[in-house]
């Protein structure tokens, strides 16, 4: 199973990106979904918000979808930067699970859910010890027998990468499939891509419209982190992370951050399957900097579509439909799980 082409209504990454994020369907808006949360003390005596739509019957079979998820496989997403549960892609992903009777989880990164997070650190894109800790949690509160594959989209994406090589062999033992999709594993290219030309004017005052209030409410709990002042003047997500994200997380500056936080330069090093999406007219993520497959282990495989923009592959007449993305990337897991997969629910 492939992804679909992108649809001629809606020509280049630009429109692909934008469009479906406002106004594609990503699920059935007769059986909104709906999440319950549950809350987990981290290490550093701070928490982790994780959103669960659980496992039962697809939406038609015998009623409404619920009910236990033991023995049903466990879909975990890892959304991306200032994503959350709610975001298109997560909606799709959730969708798809409710309808294959899968339990489905959502962590969110720290100061995504919705409140303020309590300890001197918020997350980034190769934070692959706090996305081990949240896939323990989840694991723990799933205790189903059915498998675990995880998803990580975008910032999200590449932080999973990162674990699954820091894991190794041991990643198995915790998951049996990853994939990312639009991850930005060249950090470098992407970092300066999105600092470039209409993506300047586009993306980057839409996150730091959401990233530096966060920083400065982080600033009044813990004072000194960083100078409020440079903060305020950031007009890029370079000088942002130079400021907040690099030191704050144990990198020199924003050069040493995205040169040890990319995926791209270890991706022969997984040793679980792993699927990598990237479509070639991604405004985020340039084509040029995309892996080849010489670059890459056995146990990875490259996805590079011509059309999909960053996060976006409508396809359909308008306004365009988002569920072919989580369709074709399980479809793919479901290859390589074989035996493994479920049954489905009746």
């Amino acid at each position: 199973m492939t992804l679909d082409p992108a649809p001629v209504w809606l020509p280049g990454g630009q429109a692909q990106t934008v469009w479906p994020a406002l106004f594609s369907r990503s699920h059935d808006p007769a059986h909104p979904i709906v999440y319950r949360r549950q809350r987990h003390t981290t290490p550093d005596a701070d928490f982790v918000d994780i959103d669960w739509l659980d496992a039962g019957l697809p939406v038609g079979a015998s009623g409404a979808a619920g009910g236990s998820g033991a023995g049903r496989g466990l879909l975990v997403l890892f959304h991306g930067l200032e994503g959350s549960s709610r975001s298109h892609y997560a909606l799709a992903f959730a969708d798809w699970a409710r309808r294959h009777g899968w339990c489905y989880a959502v962590p969110h990164f720290r100061g995504c859910s919705g409140e303020l997070n309590l300890a001197p650190r918020a997350y980034h894109s190769g934070d692959h010890v706090e996305i081990g800790w949240m896939l323990d949690r989840v694991c723990a509160a799933h205790g189903g027998g059915g498998p675990v594959v995880a998803v990580g989209v975008s910032l999200g994406g590449n932080a999973l990468l990162r674990w699954a090589q820091e894991s190794g062999s041991q990643a198995g033992r915790v998951v049996q499939a990853v994939a990312s999709v639009c991850s930005p594993i060249d950090l470098a290219a992407a970092g300066h891509a999105i600092g470039r030309g209409l993506n300047r004017y586009l993306y980057t005052p839409m996150f730091l419209r959401t990233m530096k209030p966060k920083a400065l409410a982080k600033l009044a709990q813990h004072p000194g982190l960083f100078d409020a002042e440079q903060l305020r003047q950031a007009r890029d997500l370079y000088t942002f992370d130079n400021l907040f994200t690099a030191p704050l997380h144990g990198y020199r500056d924003t050069e040493d951050y995205w040169r040890r936080a990319s995926a791209k330069p270890r991706l022969a090093e997984i040793r679980i399957p792993a699927l990598v999406i990237n479509a070639r007219n991604d405004p985020f993520v340039p084509a040029q900097s995309l892996p080849g497959v010489h670059e890459v282990g056995s146990q990875v495989t490259l996805w590079q579509p011509d059309g999909g923009g960053h996060v976006g592959f409508p396809a359909g007449q308008p306004p365009g439909d988002v569920r072919g993305l989580p369709r074709a990337v399980m479809g793919w897991m479901q290859g390589r799980l074989g035996s493994r997969w479920p049954a489905p629910a009746r």
